[in-house]
């Protein structure tokens, strides 16, 4: 499994749209269109990505692989998530003291699945306007550093 965070941000667009081509991808994460096309490429080697059939040209739309490890990335994004906020909170008196508090929260709502799914664009929506700066280093501020930035949004089922 490949966690290059290139090739994760487009593969957590894909999870959002039926396809992408690498202008879109560029137009939404920043930076130029041949990064994203190498990097789906990649993704393709690996049987995460494929083409989308019937198509041709220069822009050339992806989807995820059907019956790719979707699934299983998920899972280990959701561990490697898990391991390193626990990381981040054994270790935290050691990190420098501007960088100490987490903005770790955790709300129930009631939400129709149009408004769920309206949260979840509304917050990929905030965490683009940051995402180039994992592409273009200079975009980013003196004293920035990598922030993990998880959510997750699901129905709660009824236990029975």
């Amino acid at each position: 499994m490949d966690e290059h965070p290139v090739r994760e941000a487009l593969l957590e667009l894909l999870r959002t749209r039926d396809e992408l081509t690498s202008t879109e991808a560029a137009r939404e994460l920043g930076g130029n269109t041949g990064v994203y096309s190498f990097h789906l490429r990649k993704l393709a080697e690996q049987g995460l990505v494929e083409d989308v059939p019937g198509t041709s040209g220069r822009a050339r739309p992806w989807r995820l692989a059907k019956g790719g490890p979707t699934a299983e990335l998920g899972e280990l994004n959701r561990r490697l998530e898990d391991e390193s906020y626990q990381r981040w909170r054994d270790n935290r008196a050691q990190a420098p003291v501007a960088w100490r508090k987490d903005e770790a929260f955790s709300e129930i709502v009631y939400l129709t699945p149009e408004e769920m799914a309206a949260m979840g664009d509304a917050i990929r929506s905030v965490i683009a306007l940051f995402r180039h700066r994992e592409t273009v280093p200079a975009a980013r501020p003196a004293d920035a550093a990598p922030v993990a930035v998880v959510a997750r949004l699901f129905p709660m089922l009824d236990p029975d």
